[in-house]
Order: structure tokens, then C-alpha cells, then sequence
């Protein structure tokens, strides 16, 4: 008997969701599926999409998905909602065609690039922004007193309690990002404080003066509770902090090695000490790199919870390494996605659907949506 080996994969980590976000038109969308790695021949040799004759039919199938879909916030603003990869198992930008629709419909755009700076916005830059030669120049990292209190090591259900001991902690962790976002990527950063109703005002006071005492540009956003008026100082700081001339970083270089693109986003942006990889990984990226397909940008599968891959390791005080369990080509795509520690690829999802408090209620409105 023989044993079989596959697996099954429906996460938005997909590679037809990375394919569709990264396309710049409906030709390339169509080259790239065609070029997607559907198994190996008994010779070890890929086989393609496009040698079964599949590109064409798959194509039809998203011909008008991939238009961007334009919708309005709940105060008639203009928002473009298309693509939806989680940043922690997959690169985490909308589309590149919606960004470039955006930057010709309005003086500012405003992306999402979720899960921190060392999670979203690196693959922001070193994928989305590589690849679409896009050059933002204002990275505007959200941050939330019970976040950081968490990170501080307050218990979840009391981090809406005030502790400005955990507090203070937990700014190291946000300090990082900041100096992520500024020394690694080259971008200006603004820090928004998301603020809650029930946020102490001794804790955001804190938390401003920390911040102030180091030059760090911040704006407190009370969108949650006061809607667009909420983000008009935001708003006014990003405009000026726009016209700042900057030319973003790339972490590694096309023409670097698999393992040495790895080892800096390790070491630069995690923090880590060094890298550790497992037998199955080494031989994945020997595999790779002898297939040709050694450029193309990384994206690693990471906790978003911690700079390690250990979701609970909120501090990261003690040296740390990076654990690589499998590395795949995504070749339609155009990316290496990089496994670490015990990452699970499916999304992760309430346990109650948020749908199973929606109802209409005895007025006819529609209750539970917020």
C-alpha cells in the first residue's frame, strides 16, 4: 500500500487570495494562476496550473471580483473594501489594484496593513510595496491602553482596569513597532491612541507623556465613541506629517539567500537572537532556491501576539529564536511563505458567531450589528 500525502487548506491564507490581492490586471491575474504549483511529477518536477488548462476557467470565475469594491463608511465617506489576507498567516494588504484606484481617486489614501509593524506593515513594504513600487511616507501605528496593558502582563479580563504599572511595561512593546516603523522601514511614524469610553484619562495622560517625553508624534482618536470628528486631529497631524520626503527600506534584498531574507526580519524586526530551522525546512528551501525561485520576498507565518513565534511571550525579555518549521513556494502568488513556531494557517474565529446576535427587532431595526 501506498501512502497517500496532501492536505487541504481554506483559510484566506490561500493562495488564490494572495494571487488576487497582488495582481495588477486581469492578464497578469490570469498568468499568475497558471503559474500556481499544483503537485510534482514522479521526476520532482512541478506541475502548473496552466499545464492542466486551468488559468482560463479560473479566471472567468474572479473576471469581476477582481474590480474593486467600492463602499461608503456609515458617514457617506468613500472606502475601497477588496481582498482580505490576515496578516499573521498570510501578507495582510488589500489589493494592489484598489490602492492604485484610491491614489488616483483622493490627495490621501489610507491603507491597512493589520497585526503590527512587525507582522503587516513589513509585508506591506517588502511585498506589496516592492512588487507595486508604492512609497508611502506616514505609517500611522494604533495602539490601546488595554493592548498594552496586556503586553505589561495584566490578566485579559482586567485589562480595562486601571494599572499603570503594566502600563509602562507594556510601552516597551509599542516603542518597538515605533522603532520598527522609523529606523527600519524609514517611514514617519504617528502613534494613535484608540481611546475607549471607559479608557482612565490617568493612564492616557501617562501614556502621552511618555510618548512626548520621546519625541514621538501622537494623536488621541476617539472614533469609537465620536465617529469621524473623533480623527480630525489624526487627520490634520497625517496630512502634515505627509509632506515629509521619505524613501521606505527594504529589509532584504531581492538577490539575498532564502535563509539570509529569514534571518533579517528575524533579527531586525522580531528582535530574535538568531534563527533555528527544522530538517523538513532546510530541505524545502534547498528545493526552492534549486527550482530558480530564490527572489522572490518572504512572508512569514507568524503569532501576532508576540515579536517570537511563541503567542505567549508578550514581553520578549529574554534572548529568543525564531523556529522554522516549513517553508512553501507560493509561485502564483510570488512569495515564500515561511512557518514559524506552531502557527495554524486556518483563521482563527469566535467561538459564537458574531451573526448569532443579529436580529430585527420589534421596531423592524436591525439589532446586534455593534
Amino acid at each position: 500500500m501506498v501512502k497517500r500525502k496532501d492536505g487541504f487548506d481554506i483559510s484566506v491564507a490561500s493562495e488564490i487570495m494572495a494571487i488576487f490581492c497582488l495582481a495588477k490586471d486581469i492578464k497578469d491575474l490570469e498568468r499568475r494562476i497558471g503559474n500556481i504549483i499544483v503537485g510534482y511529477n514522479e521526476d520532482d518536477k512541478p506541475i502548473f496550473a496552466k499545464d492542466l488548462n486551468a488559468q482560463g476557467a479560473l479566471t472567468v470565475l474572479l473576471k469581476d471580483a477582481i474590480n474593486p469594491n467600492v463602499v461608503q463608511t456609515l458617514e457617506h465617506n468613500l472606502a475601497l473594501v477588496h481582498g482580505g489576507p490576515f496578516a499573521n498567516i498570510a501578507h495582510g494588504c488589500n489589493s494592489v489594484m484598489a490602492t492604485k484606484l484610491a491614489l488616483k481617486l483622493g490627495d490621501y489614501v489610507i491603507t491597512e496593513a493589520g497585526f503590527g509593524a512587525d507582522l503587516g506593515a513589513e509585508k506591506f513594504i517588502n511585498i506589496k510595496c516592492r512588487k507595486a513600487n508604492l512609497n508611502p511616507t506616514v505609517c500611522v501605528c494604533v495602539a490601546t491602553l488595554k493592548a498594552l496593558k496586556y503586553h505589561g502582563g495584566a490578566k485579559q479580563s482586567e485589562c480595562s482596569d486601571e494599572n499603570l504599572q503594566a502600563l509602562e511595561i507594556g510601552i516597551e512593546n509599542l516603542l518597538k513597532h515605533v522603532d520598527n516603523i522609523k529606523n527600519k522601514y524609514g517611514l514617519t511614524p504617528i502613534v494613535a491612541i484608540n481611546k475607549y469610553a471607559n479608557d482612565s484619562e490617568k493612564e492616557i495622560e501617562f501614556l502621552e507623556n511618555k510618548l512626548k517625553k520621546l519625541n514621538i508624534e501622537l494623536s488621541l482618536a476617539e472614533v469609537w465613541q465620536k465617529g469621524g470628528e473623533g480623527a480630525i486631529d489624526l487627520a490634520e497631524k497625517v496630512i502634515k506629517l505627509s509632506e515629509a520626503n521619505n524613501k521606505i527600506n527594504f529589509v532584504y534584498e531581492d538577490e539575498d539567500t532564502i535563509k539570509a531574507k529569514i534571518e533579517k526580519v528575524a533579527k531586525q524586526i522580531y528582535g530574535a537572537e538568531g534563527v533555528e530551522y527544522s530538517e523538513k525546512a532546510l530541505e524545502e528551501i534547498d528545493r526552492i532556491e534549486k527550482m530558480g525561485y530564490k527572489n522572490y520576498p518572504i512572508c512569514i507565518a507568524k503569532t501576532q501576539y508576540s515579536f517570537s513565534d511563541n503567542p505567549k511571550n508578550l514581553l520578549c525579555k529574554e534572548p529568543f529564536k525564531i523556529h522554522i518549521s516549513e517553508v512553501i513556494v507560493k509561485n502564483g502568488a510570488e512569495f515564500i511563505v515561511v512557518k514559524t513556531g506552531k502557527i495554524f494557517t486556518m483563521p482563527g474565529l469566535p467561538e459564537i458567531p458574531a451573526a448569532e446576535k443579529i436580529k430585527i427587532n420589534e421596531k423592524g431595526e436591525i439589532d446586534g450589528i455593534f
